[in-house]
C-alpha cells in the first residue's frame, strides 16, 4: 500500500524577525510575521498577503513545532486561509549554522507540515476537501514550502 500525490504548489513566504519569549514551562515561543510572499502553481497562484504569522514552540528536546496560519490572494481575486501544523529539527551543528544564515540543504534537516485551506465557495472550493503535506526550507528572511496533494 502507498499514498499518491501531486504537486500543488510552491510557497515562497517573506518572514520578519522572530519575537521570542523565554523559556516556559514548554520551551522557547516565537511568533514569526509574515510579510508577504507568493504562491505558484498550475491549479493556484498568486500573493500571500502580510499579517500571517508562524507561531511556533522550540521543546526542550530541540524539535521545532510549527502553527501556521497566512492568507493566500489568488491571481483572480479570492481569498483562501491556509493553516498548516509542522515540525523542524536537525542536528546541534546544522541549527547553529541555519541561525547563523548560512545556506543549509534541504536533505540536512527534516521540515514538514500538514496543510489544510478554508476557501470561500466557488472556484477554489475544491481546496476545503483535501489534505497536502508540504516539504519545507528555512532561509535566514525566507521559508519555500513546495506543497503536494494527497490523493
Amino acid at each position: 500500500m502507498s499514498i499518491e500525490s501531486k504537486a500543488l504548489f510552491t510557497l515562497e513566504a517573506s518572514v520578519a524577525e522572530p519575537q521570542v519569549t523565554a523559556k516556559g514551562p514548554y520551551g522557547e515561543r516565537r511568533y514569526i510575521p509574515v510579510t508577504g510572499g507568493k504562491v505558484s502553481g498550475e491549479r493556484i497562484s498568486g500573493v500571500l498577503l502580510p499579517g500571517g504569522a508562524d507561531c511556533q514552540l522550540v521543546r526542550p528536546d530541540g524539535v521545532i513545532e510549527m502553527d501556521v496560519r497566512v492568507t493566500i490572494q489568488t491571481d483572480d481575486g479570492e481569498t483562501i486561509l491556509m493553516k498548516t501544523l509542522g515540525l523542524r529539527h536537525a542536528k546541534e551543528e546544522v541549527l547553529k549554522r541555519m541561525m547563523t544564515g548560512d545556506k543549509v540543504e534541504r536533505s540536512e534537516y527534516y521540515f514538514r507540515e500538514f496543510v489544510i485551506f478554508e476557501a470561500p465557495d466557488g472556484p477554489y472550493s475544491w481546496l476545503n476537501k483535501l489534505i497536502a503535506i508540504g516539504d519545507g526550507e528555512r532561509r535566514p528572511d525566507l521559508v519555500i514550502l513546495d506543497v503536494f496533494e494527497i490523493l
